[in-house]
């Protein structure tokens, strides 16, 4: 193979021009352009570097070699000597010093195959700067402590969505796609159980269905015994479906064959695609243009340009030399740029605000006017969700007015009711208690940013933990490092959220928690931790343990200011109390020795707290001054040893007559300390060892309580774990974001701390799992209604008044199939004709130029409340209206005071963080037009055009300014040009 097919193949697999028939994700992108990528990559390129060669060399050998024999040829028809001809010994001295053209681009397609293939493995450009063989150099800029690992500049992308969509065409038009039936997902801090990973499998019970032109494959994903291997289940499923595949489809089963495997089919060749795709985690480069252009300076300096080689006195050798160096770093730098295209395109759909797909209320009947109850009572969908959540439905309308704690979900009501409900509440974010997101948490921590930056005062969350039950699998085997990069970009993006006093906790065990700690240092800084606490949340031990049964785990704690933060006492239990068995005036109270005992507490270590006391043996009265008929009294224990008193005399004089007891028995004097009890409990420690935090006693069997059903979710953490975690680190007004919420054991936590003490503290959480429908949000419904449960059914109605809203988010993969680029004719008649534009236009701007109406669609917001996308659902991809008003608000960062539908119109009013007072008003142009709205607008009972707003935002053209006096500071904008704007202001986390 010569160098240029090794080039070719590298290339091919960087470029995934080998993947033509896969259509979804990045791949179908690619192959909208893939005839522009090829003319570039397989003709220009090659051309490219010979030219520079050329224009750079002093000639080709076989070209001079032919100017050689030409010379001689004529000297000697002279009848000359030709070994005497200066201009022969030259020629003959440049053949011997020269390469020939074809040997110097060998050698420029070999480095060039080397150096990229050096950093792509298996997806991804990984971050190893290599200074020699099987030897690395970490880029280090003068800090104390660096902090690197192999993945440090990338973000961590997977989704569950990589699970859903796999298709690759044949010919005919026609569409194979493997889709997943009754797929579990991974759940909490475990994506395995004991003895058992989850493998694919052929769905037995339908392994094959058509669709018009679509053939589907179908699998599951569930946990299966160790022992049995991945393919042995796929040489199993290409068994079964060798016989199933109809005749319009047979060409899957056509052959693909490798060196390795001659019989290989197109089917087994995207079976194991597909395997490995969902077996391995996936990451885009922060800056891989940075990072090429530097490694490519680097690769040069250390492999092409060796110092010791270079010979000026041979100036033949050095120019080829240098014209090598020239063609190398040209050509390359053009590949870079391709390259630099295709991922800070993958980076802008990644790191670009999400639409928010649907949001939906859950609030308690309390809080909603009897008024409504009749609608309520009349909705089936409503009734029947209660019967499955609480075990029974009211059976009379009457009955709502009792049931105040039942939640109506808005979800199954039309949005007209919807509107109604909601514009009861004059201040809806405040007197909302709770908001969750099913979501990936990067892209719900980008999209809420904006809204609670600088607001939460609490974080905990409980992240997968690696551990072999729940590792991240990775192509290089850099599980460790694939899970620095997971949980640096995400605890990066919440560190924003906490306020100057704000706490962050984080569970945590052995198997990541030195890596975690370093993350937290650099996101932190070391000053900053508060405590590293162990928790003994399995005090049997695990017994699958090698050596000693695993009986903890941990919480880091972390502050955003370590000198204004606090951590709180634990509320006083019962035990603790009733130490404090006296009383006087003043408050209950313990007694401890007033004399010292254990470090520092001898004499000649702190001599000034040695001092005698004298007692009125009548009265009992101290003092500091002897007096007839005084006894003294010294820090003397009964070993004669002479030791100190707790306080100075200064102190003692201030507090003697209500801070001290005295006491006598027998002849002995005796001086104790009250100590007060102010209503807190013990100080908190950092190992927490009690049967409270056992997390299969009011963990797993709490979750039976709930659901009657122990399978829903794998290990939930103890309630009280998070319940004491929070209630030594919040206020009362705690504002608490969870974003591996799981279960939803935060939430949990602070509806019953709040029960506990009056508190209104509220929650974000935020879980990508699809049991965000089956367990985390029932879960927040159930504890609402009531505080106690047994077997899935309540058992009293100890419910809370609650508010909570919940919504879901476009996916990164949504984006991606929502997607198609397009060039317009005037864009192409540019480019024709022009072929160092059209050179710049692939390398540079193509994606953007030609996505760009895709990734928002302005002419979509003549109505907003028809704006569709492709959203997967059920491992389908379907048309799904998008929540276009929500979106906008977290876009702003809005925070609402109402929204209400009137008419043809939705408005919105709030307010941001800046405390600009906000109005937005939402129409469908094809039903108003802009003296409807002036007339709108004068109508309203609220003052517009008087200043009670500081900015109005309106979708499409408007004539509003025109009612603008001169005096009025009030602007109009454009809803869309924000909305742009907002959803595109990506920065780099």
């Amino acid at each position: 193979m010569s160098n240029y097919q090794k080039l070719q193949n590298v290339l091919t697999e960087i470029f995934q021009l080998d993947k033509a028939e896969l259509d979804f994700g990045i791949y179908r992108i690619m192959n909208q352009k893939r005839s522009d990528v090829e003319e570039f990559l397989t003709q220009k390129l090659p051309l490219q570097v010979r030219t520079i060669l050329e224009k750079n060399n002093n000639g080709d050998t076989a070209q001079l070699q032919k100017e050689l024999d030409q010379t001689i040829k004529q000297i000697k028809d002279l009848g000359m000597d030709p070994e005497n001809s200066p201009k022969v010994q030259e020629l003959k001295n440049k053949i011997q010093n020269g390469t020939s053209i074809d040997a110097l681009e060998q050698d420029v397609f070999s480095h060039l195959a080397s150096f990229f293939k050096r950093y792509y493995q298996g997806g991804d450009f990984i971050s190893l700067r290599r200074y020699k063989k099987d030897v690395y150099a970490i880029p280090y800029e003068g800090e104390e402590v660096k902090l690197h690992w192999a993945n440090h500049d990338q973000y961590y992308i997977k989704t569950s969505e990589y699970l859903k969509n796999y298709a690759f065409k044949l010919s005919g038009n026609k569409t194979v796609k493997f889709e997943l039936k009754e797929a579990s997902t991974e759940q909490n801090n475990n994506k395995a159980q004991k003895n058992k990973e989850r493998r694919f499998a052929l769905y037995e019970e339908e392994p094959v269905t058509i669709d018009g032109d679509t053939l589907y494959i179908n699998f599951t994903y569930e946990l299966h015994k160790k022992s049995v291997k991945q393919d042995k289940l796929l040489s199993k499923a290409l068994k079964t479906l060798s016989g199933k595949i109809p005749k319009d489809f047979q060409e899957v089963l056509s052959l693909k064959p490798t060196d390795k495997n001659k019989k290989r089919t197109l089917l087994e060749k995207h079976l194991n695609d597909y395997t490995a795709r969902n077996s391995f985690d996936y990451f885009i480069h922060k800056d891989l243009g940075g990072f090429l252009r530097r490694e490519l300076d680097f690769y040069i300096k250390n492999e092409v340009l060796y110092i010791d080689d270079i010979n000026t006195d041979n100036e033949i050798a050095f120019t080829e030399q240098l014209s090598k160096i020239k063609a190398l770093k040209e050509t390359a730098e053009k590949i870079i740029l391709f390259l630099e295209q295709l991922e800070n395109f993958q980076k802008r759909l990644w790191l670009k605000k999400k639409f928010v797909v649907n949001s939906n209320y859950c609030i308690t009947l309390d809080l909603i006017p009897q008024e409504f109850h009749p609608e309520i009572f009349n909705n089936k969908e409503q009734l029947n969700a209660w019967k499955e959540l609480f075990g029974f439905a009211p059976k009379l309308v009457e009955d709502l007015k009792t049931e105040k704690f039942l939640q109506i979900d808005t979800k199954f009501f039309e949005n007209d009711f919807k509107y109604k409900i909601l514009s009861v509440f004059d201040n809806l974010d405040e007197q909302s208690n709770g908001l969750l997101v099913n979501s990936e948490n990067f892209q719900a921590l980008s999209l809420l940013n904006k809204k609670y930056s600088d607001q939460v005062t609490n974080i905990y969350t409980d992240p997968p933990y690696n551990a072999k039950s729940s590792e991240i699998l990775y192509k290089n085997t850099f599980k460790h490092s694939s899970w620095n990069s997971f949980m640096q970009n995400r605890i990066e993006a919440s560190y924003n959220f906490l306020s100057k006093n704000g706490i962050f906790e984080i569970a945590i065990d052995d198997y990541e928690l030195n890596n975690l700690w370093l993350v937290c240092n650099d996101i932190f800084g070391q000053d900053n931790l508060i405590a590293n606490v162990v928790v003994i949340h399995n005090p049997r031990g695990r017994n699958d343990d090698k050596f000693f049964g695993t009986a903890h785990e941990y919480m880091l704690t972390f502050a955003v200011d370590r000198d204004i933060a606090a951590i709180k006492n634990f509320k006083p239990t019962e035990d603790h109390i009733k130490q404090y068995n006296k009383e006087d005036d003043i408050s209950p109270y313990a007694l401890t020795g007033y004399m010292r005992t254990g470090n520092n507490s001898n004499r000649h270590e702190r001599p000034n707290l040695f001092y005698p006391i004298y007692i009125n043996p009548e009265t009992k009265k101290l003092s500091l001054e002897n007096f007839d008929g005084s006894v003294e009294i010294k820090p003397i224990n009964s070993d004669g040893d002479e030791k100190t008193w707790r306080w100075s005399q200064d102190t003692f004089e201030l507090k003697k007559d209500t801070e001290i007891y005295v006491s006598k028995k027998g002849d002995e004097w005796k001086l104790q300390k009250k100590r007060r009890f102010l209503g807190e409990g013990k100080k908190a420690k950092t190992i927490w060892h009690d049967p409270r935090y056992d997390a299969s006693t009011n963990g797993i069997m709490l979750m039976k309580s709930l659901f009657n059903d122990v399978s829903l979710f794998s290990y939930p953490k103890s309630i009280y774990t998070v319940f004491d975690a929070l209630a030594v680190s919040t206020e009362k007004d705690a504002l608490v974001l969870d974003y591996f919420a799981g279960s939803a054991t935060t939430g949990h936590a602070i509806i019953k701390l709040n029960r506990e003490d009056k508190g209104s503290r509220k929650y974000i959480q935020i879980e990508m799992g699809e049991y965000f429908n089956s367990v985390t949000k029932p879960r927040m419904q159930k504890v609402i209604y009531s505080d106690s449960w047994k077997n899935g059914k309540p058992q009293d109605k100890n419910g809370i008044s609650q508010i909570f809203k919940y919504m879901s988010l476009e996916s990164y993969e949504d984006s991606l199939n929502n997607l198609v680029l397009n060039k317009s004719e005037s864009q192409q008649k540019l480019l024709n004709g022009n072929e160092d534009v059209k050179e710049e236009y692939i390398l540079k701007y193509m994606l953007d130029v030609e996505s760009r109406e895709h990734l928002l669609n302005i002419q979509a917001f003549q109505n907003p409340f028809d704006y569709k996308l492709k959203i997967i659902e059920n491992n389908e991809l379907i048309s799904t209206n998008i929540d276009l008003i929500e979106t906008f608000n977290y876009l702003i960062g809005l925070h609402v005071k109402r929204i209400q539908q009137i008419g043809h119109y939705v408005t919105v009013e709030g307010f941001n963080n800046k405390e600009e007072k906000i109005l937005i008003i939402w129409r469908n142009l094809q039903e108003t037009n802009n003296e409807d709205l002036e007339r709108f607008i004068k109508k309203l009972d609220i003052n517009v055009l008087d200043g009670e707003y500081d900015t109005i935002y309106i979708n499409g053209d408007n004539t509003l300014s025109n009612l603008k006096r001169e005096e009025d500071t009030w602007k109009v904008m454009l809803t869309e040009e924000i909305f742009f704007n907002e959803m595109f202001d990506v920065k780099d986390v």
